[in-house]
């Protein structure tokens, strides 16, 4: 393949893996950084170019790591510092880059940060954490609502005052706003880039800063708007106080000019909310702030439809100062691709289709760990919930155990070679036929389809780099094509039930078909593409 002179971020392929159920290596049940290493081989083996670790630091696990107690250290479920050295030299020797997550916006309860903070109102830290006084009548300062469901605040009796928690309460918010804060959080990054990872991936980073004068956030209006169903007080409103604010901007230059002093490093932004694509062009704008962002776009539709595709892809034109994008179908919050976009029987026809699609199009795809397997949203009975938001919303939401359940190694193996004793969460009986070992050897498998699509576009500077063009069709079909200088690919899905008509193609070559689509016209079967080369 010809190369362009760009880096090597931009149009890769990123594995994502949740530690705590990747790989057990010491019999707890719990997933660890030996785990990963000694599957390090795996994940090269699909072809993608770096690994996302979600979060491994010290932490009592009320958000399962994302309520970080020391930024500095591994917690010794994971296994230690010098675990974490032999996972990233792994990775490099492999090939694979290495991004890892950083909260940035709250830490744990538990961090020392934040013990000193709530013990006075005058230590040198009482500042570091968004505390305010109560109302008259003792309610809370304003009236922003916590994701996880009730107020966003929570009364400490050391300090006789209401400290702020976008999340759950045992993650207080960090103040950003103070500059002080800020030192700490960038020598925390700068404590990983020196010790070698390749990249971060900035988690929540639009709850960093809330309105100083905090200001009551105002209810969604009748509308467009309104989520159809509310199953916490924080659909009721508007989130344009309790984060998303304009200071945002220059801390994000600020981590990018700690960047630039490291050669050939990333960083991706989690962007949520509801003007999340708004933010996404403003913190990868130019060249003073982030590589790329991370797009809900996907992660939490019902279903894929041709409409969409475009209309979420065309918000990201290829033009000087645009930023770059990054998609996922699946992730450690979201239910898993397969169940939310379609039915029961054809498991394996969508995953395959999904990965077509999410490789094909422009920008960094992100693959979620078992979606190379077809997994679908494990079932995970009540009693065995962990999540607290699924325990919360319960039922009238799938919550995240379902995406979290344990990779599965060998169908035939105790808790499918996860463990060797009973995993942190169940392992869904249907996952096992979709075992690693069971799809191996497997021409027709999604694992061996995902390396095949992975290896195509890692051959192909049109898939990897090139622009993106929507064709006008009346067939039903979505169809787009990706252009680089000397390359053009015709990417064409049929991503309903029903069998649609595509135009005959003369003058291209095709490279990869699925489902029943043979890129020669005529009828194009249900849940089936092809990609071709225009000769």
């Amino acid at each position: 393949m010809e190369t362009m002179n760009v880096a090597w971020w931009r149009g890769a392929v990123i594995y994502q893996i949740y530690p705590r159920s990747f790989a057990d290596s010491n019999g707890d049940g719990i997933g660890d950084l030996p785990g990963i290493t000694a599957h390090l081989d795996y994940v090269a083996g699909l072809g993608v170019d770096a690994v996302w670790l979600s979060p491994f630091f010290t932490s009592p696990m009320a958000d399962y790591g994302y309520d970080v107690a020391d930024y500095r250290d591994v917690d010794p479920i994971f296994g230690t510092l010098a675990d974490f050295d032999a996972l990233l030299a792994r990775a490099h020797a492999l090939g694979l880059k290495v991004i890892i997550d950083q909260v940035y916006a709250h830490t744990s309860d538990a961090h020392a940060w934040f013990a000193e903070s709530r013990s006075n109102r005058t230590n040198p830290k009482a500042d570091w954490y968004v505390w305010a006084d109560a109302k008259a009548d003792g309610t809370p300062p304003s009236n922003w609502q916590s994701v996880f469901g009730g107020p966003a605040w929570t009364w400490d009796a050391r300090r006789g005052q209401y400290y702020m928690h976008n999340f759950l309460k045992e993650q207080p918010q960090l103040n950003v706003h103070n500059v002080a804060v800020q030192d700490a959080l960038l020598d925390v990054a700068k404590f990983w880039l020196d010790r070698g990872v390749d990249g971060f991936r900035l988690d929540a980073l639009n709850f960093a800063f809330h309105n100083r004068a905090l200001t009551d956030n105002p209810p969604v209006p009748p509308g467009k708007n309104a989520p159809l169903v509310r199953t916490r007080p924080f659909d009721f409103q508007l989130k344009i106080n309790n984060m998303s604010q304009p200071e945002l901007v220059p801390f994000v230059e600020r981590i990018r000019l700690l960047f630039d002093q490291y050669d050939d490093r990333f960083t991706v932004a989690e962007v949520g909310g509801d003007d999340a694509e708004q933010e996404m062009k403003l913190l990868t704008a130019g060249e003073k702030r982030l590589n790329t962002a991370y797009s809900f776009a996907f992660l939490h539709q019902d279903r894929p439809t041709q409409q969409l595709i475009a209309e979420v892809l065309g918000k990201w034109p290829d033009i000087p100062g645009q930023g770059w994008p990054s998609w996922a179908f699946s992730n450690h919050d979201a239910p898993r691709v397969v169940s939310r976009w379609g039915g029961i029987d054809d498991y394996d026809a969508r995953a395959k289709l999904y990965i077509m699609l999410l490789l094909a199009l422009r920008g960094n795809p992100f693959i979620y760990q078992g979606e190379e397997l077809g997994l679908p949203q494990a079932d995970v009975p009540y009693e065995r919930l962990l999540d607290p938001e699924a325990i919360a919303n319960w039922p009238l939401t799938q919550g995240r155990d379902g995406a979290r359940t344990p990779m599965p190694w060998t169908a035939n193996a105790p808790h499918a070679g996860f463990s060797t004793v009973e995993p942190w969460l169940p392992i869904d009986p249907q996952h096992l036929n979709r075992a690693v070992h069971a799809q191996e050897d497997q021409a027709d498998s999604v694992l061996s389809f995902t390396r095949q699509m992975v290896a195509l576009r890692q051959g192909s500077l049109a898939l990897k780099q090139g622009s993106i063009d929507f064709i006008a069709t009346l067939t039903g079909a979505l169809v787009f094509e990706r252009h680089v200088a000397g390359e053009t690919l015709v990417c064409v899905f049929n991503l309903g039930d029903t069998v649609v008509e595509d135009h005959p193609r003369t003058g291209w070559q095709v490279l990869v078909t699925l489902n029943g689509a043979t890129g020669e016209g005529g009828a194009l079967p249900p849940l089936s593409g092809y990609i071709a080369r225009k000769a």
